[in-house]
């Protein structure tokens, strides 16, 4: 528990399993890509450390994360703050848990994921609670009319839950006028909105609440591509908002690039391509390529290089995940996309560790596609790694491996095929993941990072690694170093000790994955 001085211990195993979950988001030492299903397992380490009198730490620690936007899927924080809600052994960490969700559950589609753990959690025989039902309508209140206006249209229903069932469940009670229209909106359809204002019913303070409800529904339902095109330049619509029969219209794409996060914009770049949308010299490939220069904006929207990476390779590749979409690359945007990815990198900040980047060669990482994005083949993604590290770090050395260590030409002005030209000229040979931390003891290289990037192999040699690092740090006495293994090609695999907070196994890889490492670099978990 907390001193009187209000300091924490945080160095229990417990607490450690609890922060690489939330960052993870699962308790062991193994981040897979893709959609997580959280069960009451996973809440485990939350149960003991509630049990423990521990809750309101483990509460503070979610909003911490949440804050710090240090984690790579918000589901992790809410199926947390879920289990801290839903647990019984302690009234002041549910309190606390309750408290705390409007910082967590940002958006609609936070808040039924929200709702639909601590179901699970409760189990068939538990209801809807006094102390629940006021949490779900305090969050429905937190927010300014306007903003919880843009908030409920954007997402009506989600996973199986509407804020009309919510909205009945938690007997919500509007607490002003305002916050009442919005909530008559959702419940009751416009036809009744429309109404009041054709009645004059409402006051002239909530013309712009009308006006934004209004032009809402005129959206939702308008078959004029100009008229909606205009509403999404005045309002900032996001894709949500946009009924289906306007998906492949380009005046209305056109309205959505000029306003949507870049993110957004190059994860889509693909879909807009098939529909004819970015010719060469058209007005929306102009309006990307414009986008994707500007600097300042790629440094506001902090796109991590892997974010643009996957986009560059996808977009490249002519065709989605599943090869149902195709199309033919706007060679112009494919520029744009690769010089923002470099662009990107200058916006990191350096960790001011000492790194290894160990990288297979054996023959088959230049096949097969990386687990989590297709567009990737694992010796791409090894490179692109290194390459990132070594334009941002200052202390760091890259050695090829196989059944010897073999050191590779690394410096911060090589590209990435440059890199990529480095690797595949060193000969290959087997798989052996122990074998860079065991060179890194015999030549005395002090390192806080080992990163070692294989494809599937992970175990051939005759140490295991974690034996390997364990013997490396106590005879260099460098305690804290740690070891992040990526197997790309793998469905999953494990290697690293859950219980040591300084080993990862990352199988796969997408743009979680580069969050996690770097966050599993930065914390000591």
């Amino acid at each position: 528990m907390a001193s009187e001085n209000n300091v924490v211990d945080t160095n229990t195993v417990d607490f450690r399993l609890m922060r690489k979950f939330l960052i993870v988001g699962v308790e062991g030492g193994t981040y897979f890509p893709g959609e997580k299903a959280f069960v009451r397992e996973h809440a485990a380490c939350f149960d003991r450390l509630i049990a423990d009198r521990r809750g309101e730490e483990v509460v503070a620690e979610i909003v911490r994360c949440a804050r710090e936007d240090s984690v790579v899927d918000r589901k992790s924080l809410i199926f947390a703050l879920a289990s801290c809600a839903r647990n019984g052994v302690d009234p002041k960490t549910k309190s606390a848990a309750y408290k705390a969700l409007p910082l967590i559950c940002t958006d609609a589609k936070q808040l039924f994921s929200f709702i639909d753990y601590c179901e699970t959690l409760s189990g068939p025989t538990s209801g809807w609670g006094r102390g629940h039902r006021n949490a779900i309508g305090n969050w429905y209140h937190s927010f300014a009319a306007e903003d919880l206006a843009r908030i409920v249209t954007r997402n009506i229903q989600s996973g199986g839950w509407s804020h009309v069932d919510v909205l009945r469940l938690a007997h919500v009670h509007p607490k002003n006028d305002a916050i009442g229209l919005v909530l008559m909106y959702i419940v009751r359809g416009y036809n009744v909105v429309k109404k009041l204002i054709e009645s004059d019913g409402l006051s002239s303070d909530l013309d712009a609440l009308t006006k934004f409800l209004t032009d809402v529904h005129t959206l939702k339902h308008s078959h004029d591509e100009h008229q909606v095109a205009c509403l999404i330049t005045e309002h900032k619509f996001s894709l949500e908002f946009i009924p289906t029969w306007m998906s492949r219209s380009k005046e209305v794409w056109l309205s959505l690039i000029r306003i949507m996060p870049i993110s957004d914009m190059v994860r889509l770049l693909g879909r807009m391509s098939s529909i004819g949308l970015l010719e060469p010299l058209s007005d929306a490939s102009k309006a990307v390529i414009e986008r994707l220069k500007d600097e300042n904006a790629i440094q506001r929207e902090k796109l991590q290089p892997f974010d643009l990476l996957i986009a560059m390779k996808t977009y490249e590749s002519g065709k989605g995940d599943k090869g149902r979409m195709k199309w033919a690359p706007n060679c112009n945007v494919l520029d744009a996309v690769t010089k923002a990815f470099y662009n990107s990198i200058k916006v990191l900040k350096p960790t001011n560790q000492r790194y290894l980047l160990a990288v297979d060669v054996s023959g088959s990482m230049a096949y097969g596609s990386v687990n989590g994005c297709h567009a990737l083949s694992p010796a791409v993604t090894a490179a692109a790694l290194s390459m990132t590290i070594a334009r941002t770090e200052k202390d760091y050395q890259m050695v090829a491996f196989s059944t010897g260590i073999t050191p590779v030409k690394l410096t911060p002005e090589m590209d990435l095929l440059d890199v990529c030209k480095e690797i595949a000229e060193i000969p290959t040979g087997g798989t052996d993941c122990a074998l860079p931390i065991l060179w890194a003891m015999e030549q005395k290289k002090s390192v806080d990072v080992f990163i070692v990037l294989t494809d599937c192999e992970t175990l051939a040699g005759q140490i295991h690694p974690v034996q390997a690092l364990q013997q490396y740090r106590h005879i260099l006495n460098i305690q804290n170093s740690k070891l992040i293994i990526c197997a790309l090609t793998s469905g999953g695999f494990t290697i690293a000790d859950p219980m040591d907070h300084g080993m990862l196994d990352v199988a796969g890889f997408d743009i979680g994955a580069a969050k996690v490492i770097r966050s599993f670099i930065e914390r000591n978990h």
